[in-house]
């Protein structure tokens, strides 16, 4: 069941897209108009890509809702623009070719499992993204990516653990602990497009 409706999902992209526009072009950061259910604590990804080639150009955001999803939400958007270290920051000529998602996501929860082989049945692709954590060692793919690349649990399993550094059969190991969370994504058809919610069993094409 959605949390937040196609309206609030249009409202938060076009807050990203206005933030973006504004931090880019040197300007102060708008005040934003979101409904009042954003004013709770949530956790928010904004991503950037390129239209229409679909690269990833800028992927940040809170994994866990430790801030109002506002905050969250403008914050994530500043840094998908300016702060991913993979990228350089985005310059102002790019914009009129760059299209914004947002992702909105539920808590994170702590996957019970005894074996590899259990681990693996409880990871839904299409559904869950998922988080790792191995001592010092931390990362996290959203729940679009293994259906955007085409991969199965085991292989999302992997790439999680490789986003975080650690080897890819670190899965493997009853030490790594694998947390599981879902989101309502939300995204721009083109810049400036029209804003639709993603089913996510449609994608292809991975640029992560």
């Amino acid at each position: 069941m959605s949390k937040f409706s196609d309206e609030d999902g249009i409202r938060a992209v076009r807050a990203a897209r206005y933030v973006i526009e504004s931090v880019v072009k040197s300007q102060d950061v708008p005040d934003l108009k979101l409904p009042a259910s954003f004013k709770n604590k949530g956790g928010v990804f904004v991503t950037l890509k390129t239209h229409p080639d679909q690269e990833l150009r800028g992927c940040i955001g809170y994994p866990e809702p430790v801030a109002a999803l506002e905050e969250a939400l403008v914050d994530s958007a500043i840094s998908a623009a300016t702060r991913d270290p993979r990228f350089s920051p985005v310059s102002a000529d790019e914009l009129p070719n760059l299209v914004v998602e947002v992702s909105l996501l539920t808590p994170p929860e702590l996957i019970e499992a005894s074996s590899g082989k259990e681990l693996i049945g409880k990871v839904k692709v299409g559904e869950d993204g998922l988080i790792v954590e191995r001592d010092w060692a931390k990362g996290l793919l959203l729940p679009q990516v293994p259906i955007e690349c085409g991969w199965k649990a085991e292989k999302f399993l992997e790439q999680t653990c490789r986003k975080a550094g650690l080897p890819l059969a670190a899965w493997k190991d009853p030490k790594t602990r694998f947390f599981k969370f879902q989101a309502e994504v939300f995204s721009e058809e083109k810049p400036h497009g029209k804003i639709k919610r993603e089913i996510l069993s449609g994608q292809d094409g991975c640029n992560h």
